[in-house]
C-alpha cells in the first residue's frame, strides 16, 4: 500500500516539474532536459534526429558533427553520454551555456535538441596608452580579430601579438591589460579596452664571452653589429636588446670566427637575464676549436680556362688561413673589382657556370680542396627586351643597353647596361634588374629582359631669399624626359610631352626691376637618334640695376645687362675606355656695364666669345648616392687672342678698350673618387683646381671668368654669369680672398687660381624610389691666388663639419651643412667659425658644387 502511494506521489511531482519546465521555455514546450529522466532506470534509445537552437553565427550542421550525435546511433539516457555531449560543446570555447533536450520519444526512438547560448563577439578594440601611429600599426596586426568569439584564446593571442610587436622594438617589459564591456550597438558583441604600457626600452648592460682564447672579448663584441653594450662610444650599433637582431648577430659571430680559420667554431650556450628594470646582460659561451689552413687546391672540370689562371683569380695558396667565405667570394663573387672566377666565366658566356669546392682531406690543421667546375655551354643572346617603361620610349632605354642579340652572354655588359639605364634619371636604379630568361641549353641561347620601374624625373625649384637688401624669388622647371617631336601633339602633354629622354630647363629669378635672370636650356643626348652625339642649346639674359631708385646722374645709379647663347656638341669615346665623353662648346656673351661695381672695369661694352673643350670620365655606379667609381673632368677654355691682330696699343688703352673683346685661356681639373669603407659607409675624395691665364702681359686676365671661393657653392644673384662659384663650407660665401687683398663681399672680382680638397664620409639613411637621404661628415680645404708666385697647394683654408642630403625627384638634391672654418680671413672677422649652408642642385651627374 505504501509502495503504491509513493509511486503515485512521484508521478504527480514529475508532472508538475515537467509543466514548470515547459512554462519556463515556451519555445520548447514539448522538450525536457535529457538528464531529467530517472537515473534509477536508464534506457537505450535510437537517435531519430538532432537539431540545434540558439545559434546566430555558427553552422548548425558543424555543431551536430562536434556533438557526435548521429541519426541512427544508440544513446543511453540518462547517463554519461549526454554529459559528454555537453562537455564536448563547452570545450570549443564558443558558448556561455549548453543544454541537451529531449523533444520527442517514440517507443525506443528519441529526438534531441542542443540548445546553446553563443559567447559575445568582438566588435572593436579600443587601444590606449600609446601614440596614435602605434595604435594604427597594432590595429593592422589585429584586424583579423574583429567579429571573432571573445574567449581566453582571443584574449591571450591579442596580448601576445601586442607584446611581440613592442618586444621587437626593444620594449621587453610591455604590459597589456584587457577589459571587456558590452557594445551598446550590438547586444551580442563586446568592446575590448586594451591598456598598453610599453615601459622603457630595455638596453644591453653587458655582453660577456666565455671559452674564447684565440679571440679577445673586445674582438668578438665587434662582430655583434646589432647587439652592443650601453657605452657612449657605440654610436652606430643598436644598444637595444632585440631578439631577432641578437639571433642574426649570433650567426654572424660564428661566420666571422670561421672566416678567420676556426671552421669548427660554434656557440655552446647563451643566456640573457635581467640586470635591472631597464637593462639585460648577455652571456655567450663559444667553442673555438683549431685554426685551419688551406692545403692543396686542385681544379677539376675546367676545360675553358687553365688551372694557373683560376689560381691567380682565387688568390689563395697552401698555408693561407682557411676561410670558406673568402673562398666562395672568389669563386662566386661579387668582388670589388669583379676579378672573381664567376665573372670570368660569365663574361665569357658561360651562364650556367658553377663551382663546388669539395673538402677532400682534413688532416691536423690543413684542408685539401678539389674545386669541381661545371662550365656548361657558351650562351648567345637571342633577344633583348625592356619591361616597365610606361612613359619612356623603348628606344631611349634600348640605346643605353650594351648587350645585343647575337653577342655572347656577358655579365660585365649587363652591369654596365644597368648603370647606364640608372644614369638616365628616369628609373629607380635600385629596382633596375636584368634577368636572363628562356635559357635553352640545346642551342645555347638566352633572352635578356631588363625590368625597370619608372620614377618621377621632372623637377621644380621654387624658393625665395633675401640678399642685398631685397627679396629674390626663383622659379625653375626641369623636364628630364622631354619629347620635342611631340610638341604639337596636345594629347601627349603630361604636362609636357615626355618619353624621348631629352632635357628642357627653364629658370627665372627676379626681384622686381632691380634684378632679373632668365635662362633656357635644351639638350638631346642622341642627336639624330642613331649615335650618342650630345647636343645642347642654351640662352640667357640677366639684368641688375638700381635705376628703379636713382637717376642716371646719381652716383649710386648702376646698370648691368648680360645676354648670352651657347651650343654644345659631344660624343662618347671608346678610347682609352668607353667611360669617356668629349664635348665642345661655343658660347657668346655680351656685357653692357654702366657704373657697375664688382668687376675690374665699371663702364662699357664687352664681348666674350669662348670655345671650350671638355673631356670627362664618369664610372660612378649611381647618380644620387655613388658607392664606387670616379668622375673626372678636364676642361680647356679659350678665346681668340685679339691682341695679336686688332692694332690696339694696350700700353695706353683704357679698361673699356682692353676688355671690349675679352681674351684669356682657362684650365680646370675636377675629380671625385668613391669607395666603400665598411658596410654602407662610403668615402668620397675630391680634388679641384682652376687657372685663368693671359696671352699678353699688357692684357690682364679676364674680369668675368674668375674663381670665387667660399660658402655653399651656389650662384649668388649679386655675382652674375661668368664666374666659377666654388663652395668651401665653414666660411661665408665668396669670403676666401688672396693674401694681401682686402675685397669685400659686394666688390669681389674673384681670383685667377684656386685649388680645393675634400674628404667626405657618407652613410645612407633612406634609399627608395620616392626619396634618398644620406648623412655626411666632411673635412675640406681650399684657397685662391692671383699669380703662381704666391701659389702653394698646401696653404689652404681648412674646415670640418657635418651635413645631410635629401633627394626628392621633384626638387632635386637638397643639402644642409654645418661647417666650422679654422682660419681667419683678413678684413672679414665673421667669415669663418660656425656656418650653416643650404644648397639645392638640379644636376646629379657631376656633383662638383
Amino acid at each position: 500500500m505504501n509502495k503504491l502511494l509513493f509511486t503515485i506521489l512521484f508521478a504527480v511531482i514529475s508532472t508538475v516539474t515537467l509543466a514548470q519546465v515547459t512554462q519556463q521555455r515556451p519555445s520548447l514546450q514539448k522538450s525536457i532536459p535529457a538528464d531529467s529522466l530517472s537515473y534509477l532506470n536508464p534506457k537505450d534509445y535510437i537517435i531519430g534526429g538532432v537539431t540545434v537552437s540558439g545559434t546566430k553565427y555558427l553552422d548548425k550542421d558543424v555543431l551536430v558533427q562536434i556533438s557526435k550525435l548521429s541519426k541512427g546511433d544508440k544513446i543511453n539516457l540518462p547517463g554519461e553520454q549526454n554529459a559528454a555531449v555537453v562537455k564536448r560543446m563547452y570545450d570549443q570555447g564558443l558558448f556561455d551555456d549548453v543544454q541537451l533536450y529531449i523533444t520527442k520519444i517514440n517507443l525506443d526512438t528519441v529526438y534531441l535538441e542542443i540548445a546553446v547560448t553563443e559567447r559575445p563577439r568582438l566588435s572593436r578594440l579600443h587601444i590606449t596608452g600609446i601614440r596614435k601611429g602605434e595604435v594604427e600599426d597594432l590595429q593592422k596586426k589585429l584586424s583579423d580579430k574583429n567579429s571573432k568569439i571573445v574567449n581566453e584564446n582571443l584574449l591571450s593571442t591579442t596580448t601576445a601579438i601586442i607584446k611581440k610587436h613592442f618586444n621587437e622594438k626593444g620594449f621587453l617589459n610591455t604590459t597589456v591589460d584587457i577589459k571587456q564591456r558590452k557594445d551598446p550597438g550590438d547586444a551580442n558583441s563586446v568592446i575590448l579596452d586594451v591598456a598598453v604600457d610599453k615601459k622603457q626600452k630595455v638596453r644591453i648592460n653587458k655582453v660577456i664571452f666565455e671559452g674564447n682564447t684565440a679571440f679577445s672579448s673586445k674582438k668578438l663584441k665587434k662582430y655583434l653589429k646589432k647587439t652592443r653594450e650601453r657605452k657612449w662610444y657605440n654610436l652606430f650599433g643598436s644598444r637595444k636588446f632585440l631578439q631577432d637582431h641578437y639571433d642574426e648577430d649570433k650567426q654572424t659571430l660564428i661566420e666571422k670566427m670561421q672566416d678567420k680559420g676556426y671552421r669548427d667554431a660554434e656557440i655552446i650556450k647563451d643566456s640573457v637575464w635581467k640586470n635591472d628594470e631597464n637593462t639585460v646582460n648577455v652571456k655567450i659561451k663559444v667553442y673555438e676549436g683549431h685554426k685551419y689552413y688551406f692545403g692543396n687546391i686542385k681544379w677539376s672540370g675546367n676545360a675553358r680556362y687553365p688551372s694557373d689562371l683560376l689560381n691567380k683569380l682565387i688568390r689563395l695558396k697552401k698555408g693561407d688561413v682557411f676561410s670558406e667565405e673568402e673562398l666562395n667570394k672568389r669563386l662566386q663573387g661579387p668582388t670589388p673589382n669583379n676579378d672573381d672566377v664567376s665573372t670570368l666565366y660569365l663574361d665569357g658566356g658561360y651562364l650556367t657556370y658553377n663551382a663546388d669546392p669539395v673538402q677532400t682531406r682534413v688532416y691536423n690543421d690543413t684542408v685539401d680542396l678539389d674545386i669541381r667546375i661545371y662550365e656548361g655551354p657558351q650562351y648567345t643572346i637571342n633577344k633583348v627586351d625592356v619591361k616597365g617603361n610606361d612613359v619612356t620610349n623603348d628606344k631611349v632605354v634600348r640605346r643605353e643597353i650594351r648587350v645585343k642579340p647575337g653577342q655572347k652572354f656577358n655579365k660585365e655588359l649587363l652591369i654596365r647596361s644597368t648603370r647606364e639605364i640608372g644614369q638616365l634619371g628616369n628609373f629607380d636604379e635600385q629596382k633596375t634588374e636584368p634577368k636572363p630568361t628562356n635559357i635553352n641549353p640545346a642551342d645555347g641561347t638566352v633572352d635578356i629582359i631588363f625590368n625597370v620601374v619608372e620614377k618621377p624625373s621632372d623637377q621644380i625649384e621654387l624658393s625665395g631669399g633675401f640678399g642685398g637688401g631685397q627679396i629674390v624669388g626663383t622659379l625653375g622647371l626641369t623636364f628630364n624626359n622631354f619629347s620635342l617631336k611631340n610638341i604639337f601633339h596636345l594629347k601627349d602633354y603630361k604636362p609636357l610631352p615626355k618619353g624621348d629622354g631629352q632635357k628642357l630647363s627653364i629658370r627665372g629669378q627676379s626681384s622686381g626691376r632691380t634684378y632679373q635672370n632668365y635662362s633656357f636650356t635644351f639638350s638631346e643626348p642622341w642627336l639624330g637618334g642613331k649615335k650618342p652625339i650630345y647636343f645642347a642649346l642654351s640662352a640667357y639674359t640677366q639684368l641688375s640695376s638700381t635705376g628703379q631708385y636713382y637717376a642716371k646722374s646719381d652716383s649710386r645709379y648702376n646698370n648691368l645687362r648680360i645676354n648670352g647663347v651657347g651650343v654644345t656638341l659631344g660624343k662618347r669615346l671608346n678610347w682609352p675606355d668607353n667611360y669617356f665623353q668629349l664635348n665642345y662648346s661655343l658660347n657668346f656673351d655680351h656685357y653692357n656695364l654702366d657704373n657697375y661695381p664688382g668687376y675690374i672695369f665699371q663702364n662699357g661694352t664687352s664681348y666674350n666669345i669662348k670655345l671650350t673643350q671638355e673631356i670627362t670620365r664618369n664610372s660612378l655606379d649611381a647618380p644620387i648616392f655613388p658607392t664606387q667609381g670616379s668622375n673626372i673632368k678636364f676642361t680647356i677654355q679659350g678665346t681668340p687672342p685679339y691682341s695679336l691682330w686688332n692694332g690696339v696699343n694696350y700700353k695706353i688703352a683704357t679698361p673699356e678698350q682692353v676688355y671690349h673683346f675679352v681674351e684669356y685661356y682657362k684650365v680646370k681639373w675636377d675629380a671625385q673618387w668613391f669607395q666603400k669603407i665598411i658596410g654602407k659607409l662610403v668615402l668620397m675624395s675630391q680634388v679641384r683646381f682652376g687657372f685663368l691665364g693671359e696671352y699678353n702681359s699688357f692684357v690682364p686676365a679676364s674680369p668675368f671668368e674668375r674663381f670665387k671661393l667660399g660658402g655653399d657653392g651656389m650662384q649668388s644673384y649679386q655675382f652674375l654669369q661668368g664666374s666659377d662659384i666654388i663652395g668651401l663650407r665653414g666660411y661665408q660665401n665668396f669670403s676666401i680672398i688672396p693674401v694681401g687683398t682686402n675685397y669685400n663681399e659686394s666688390n669681389n672680382p674673384g681670383s685667377t687660381i684656386y685649388n680645393k680638397y675634400t674628404f667626405e664620409l657618407r652613410h645612407p639613411v633612406i634609399a627608395s624610389q620616392s626619396a634618398t637621404i644620406f648623412v655626411l661628415a666632411f673635412a675640406e680645404g681650399g684657397n685662391v691666388w692671383n699669380n703662381f708666385d704666391q701659389f702653394n697647394p698646401f696653404n689652404v683654408r681648412r674646415s670640418v663639419g657635418i651635413g645631410a642630403r635629401i633627394f626628392l625627384p621633384i626638387f632635386g638634391l637638397l643639402g644642409l651643412d654645418y661647417g666650422y672654418g679654422f682660419d681667419k680671413i683678413p678684413g672679414i672677422p665673421d667669415a669663418n667659425k660656425g656656418q650653416f649652408h643650404f644648397s639645392i642642385s638640379q644636376s646629379l651627374s657631376g656633383g662638383f658644387n
